[in-house]
């Protein structure tokens, strides 16, 4: 029972981790940009929740709270692109990445001003209760976690293979040019990117904060899902999941029977074995780009 409780956690924590790598691969196929700032549009994303939620602030249903905090962050990361990135057309990617890493900074900053830097919980439904399989005892937010990633992993690829604007999205991820003479909206597309982006990262936010408490600081764990979309392939939505949860799984069994320390450095060793051995990642989709 103790290897099946260590996978259920180890795939509860990846599918955070997917969720926030699909962010990453989101914009990166879109912009060829990549954001890393993503986990912090995860940690805003919880904390939104959180200031909606919790008595001590405003108090509002949790489950009125969820869609208000998504559609906060969607709005968000639509603005971003509209107001800042745009004005950054032109100019080389490493100064892209070099605002998102700023913007992190700032995120995390602004958190800690408002919320402060303590760690904190988040109200739910699902806290202290247990979900029965056999003999087997398990949290209600971790089963709440793998259920809600299967399904909007599920609605992802809806969305982008069988409606008109997931289409044109993969469409202008392609090939922005013949996008545009095509009719696409590239520049409004983008944004919308941006938008299902954070309104991604906010999910993962909320779930992650749904199994404990949190702080700014669980921003940082971009980094650890920027390795597990590396992982997976950073061009795949679904290598990104299994970046993800690849990574949820080496760490709670590296933390069980390995040495103490070894389960923070495991992911970061695969990451770079993998990119000796197959740098394009797990599930690569390389495309010959023609000029």
């Amino acid at each position: 029972m103790g290897v099946l409780q260590l996978i259920v956690s180890g795939l509860a924590n990846g599918c955070v981790y997917g969720l926030i790598a699909m962010g990453f691969v989101l914009i990166y196929k879109a912009t060829e940009a990549v954001n890393f700032a993503q986990g912090d549009f995860m940690m805003l994303g919880a904390f939104i929740c959180l200031g909606l939620t919790n008595p001590q602030f405003m108090g509002l249903p949790f489950w009125v709270s969820v869609p208000i905090a998504i559609a906060i962050m969607g709005a968000f990361g639509y603005a971003l692109d509209l107001v800042v990135l745009r004005r950054m057309f032109g100019q080389s990617q490493i100064a892209i990445v070099i605002l998102t890493i700023a913007l992190g900074f700032v995120l995390r900053f602004a958190a800690g001003v408002i919320w402060g830097h303590e760690p904190v919980s988040l109200v739910t439904p699902m806290a202290g209760k247990n979900v029965h399989f056999g003999g087997l005892v398990l949290g209600a937010s971790e089963v709440a976690v793998i259920v809600v990633t299967v399904v909007l992993t599920g609605l992802l690829y809806l969305y982008f293979n069988r409606t008109r604007l997931g289409v044109a999205m993969q469409a202008s991820s392609q090939n922005q040019l013949a996008a545009y003479y095509m009719g696409i909206p590239v520049k409004r597309i983008h944004s919308l990117i941006w938008a299902l982006s954070g309104m991604t990262a906010a999910v993962a936010g909320i779930l992650f904060a749904s199994k404990g408490s949190i702080d700014p600081s669980i921003g940082l764990l971009g980094i650890k899902a920027f390795a597990a979309a590396v992982i997976g392939g950073f061009g795949s939505l679904p290598g990104a999941l299994l970046g993800g949860i690849i990574v949820g799984l080496i760490e709670p069994f590296s933390g069980r029977y390995m040495p103490s320390g070894y389960s923070q450095i495991m992911p970061y060793l695969l990451l770079f074995l993998i990119l000796i051995f197959r740098p394009h990642g797990i599930l690569a989709q390389v495309h010959a780009k023609k000029v």
